[in-house]
């Protein structure tokens, strides 16, 4: 009896999100996939994968290990993450992603001008980011480099696109463009027992050939359940520690403002003070009870025998903070 009982796998694992997007003969998905983001400002007609393991100069070793590497017929480069779990230095680690393909663009002998081909980090969260930078409705948000005083593009060459798609709650009656499907199929594909009517087409069908789980071989299935699991055990975690954060954010909330209404002496000091207080609480118990599941969870998954790039993708921990544990 095998662990997953649903009829498709989920897009939201590592297994299923790779299965999909990265490999060569499922390539005319990824592509369409990469069209609906971009809209007309990007038209994709071909891509070849890359090697999806990026490894640093000497001196620092480091590795960036990408869900999906490739170029376009341009030659234009994409790298395109699944983003599960909340990561305190995410957009660090974009930037830092988004290094590899530049610095490869060098050649190793013969002049170079530095012209740079197009780079493109297209991040798909299942969180929302709370990013103050970003419009708090919109689920995609584009970020380039630009004048901060005349908010003109500097330069062209880099962007990086955010995807949260947590956010997005069409149901699917109400699904009008190709990128409002791939967003309802990103986060429901799994949740389906047949194909819906709104996602019959040449490129849905292939998706949901691919995505059926009775087709998989052994191999195929012991390395998706292994994926779902890990990807449950996280979401778990994370959703106990958001339930104990909101808990403990509410009794620290309630006591800091009964402290403060008492202090002022006034209504309007017991209001004031419990509305900052409970706000306060609530952020700081959410964020201590978070980072606890995080690193328990990281704890069952060496003792599983998981490799680290797994455990940091699926936690949101750093490399430092893992190895402390073993």
């Amino acid at each position: 009896m095998r662990q997953s009982e649903e009829r498709y796998i989920s897009l939201l694992t590592d297994f299923g999100f790779k299965r999909i997007f990265g490999t060569a003969p499922n390539k005319d998905l990824l592509i369409n996939f990469l069209n609906s983001l971009f809209g007309k400002e990007q038209v994709i007609k071909d891509v070849k994968y890359l090697n999806s393991e990026n490894v640093g100069d000497v001196y620092t070793d480091r590795k960036a290990i990408f869900d999906v590497y490739c170029e376009n017929e341009q030659g234009e480069k994409f790298i395109v993450e699944m983003q599960n779990a909340y990561q305190k230095h995410f957009k660090d680690r974009s930037l830092y992603y988004s290094t590899f393909p530049i610095k490869e663009q060098a050649p190793k002998s013969a002049d170079w001008n530095f012209k740079l081909a197009h780079v493109y980090v297209v991040a798909l969260l299942n969180f929302d980011m709370h990013d103050v930078a970003f419009d708090k409705k919109a689920i995609a948000h584009d970020v380039g480099l630009l004048d901060k005083k005349t908010k003109k593009v500097f330069n062209d060459k880099l962007t990086f696109k955010y995807v949260e798609i947590a956010k997005f709650d069409k149901p699917i009656e109400k699904l009008h463009t190709i990128y409002d499907k791939w967003l309802y199929t990103l986060k429901n594909l799994s949740r389906l027992t047949d194909r819906p009517k709104e996602l019959r087409s040449k490129v849905f069908d292939k998706l949901f050939e691919e995505a059926e789980i009775a087709k998989f071989s052994k191999q195929e299935l012991k390395e998706y359940e292994d994926s779902l699991k890990a990807y449950r055990d996280i979401k778990n975690s994370l959703d106990t520690a958001m339930e104990q954060g909101f808990e403990k954010g509410r009794e620290e909330g309630r006591e800091v403002g009964r402290a403060e209404g008492r202090a002022e002496g006034r209504a309007e000091g017991r209001a004031e003070g419990r509305a900052e207080g409970r706000a306060e609480g609530r952020a700081e118990g959410r964020a201590e009870g978070i980072t606890s599941q995080r690193l328990d969870t990281a704890r069952s998954m060496l003792e599983d025998g998981l490799p680290l790039d797994k455990i940091m993708r699926y936690t949101g921990l750093s490399h430092e903070e893992i190895t402390q544990l073993k």
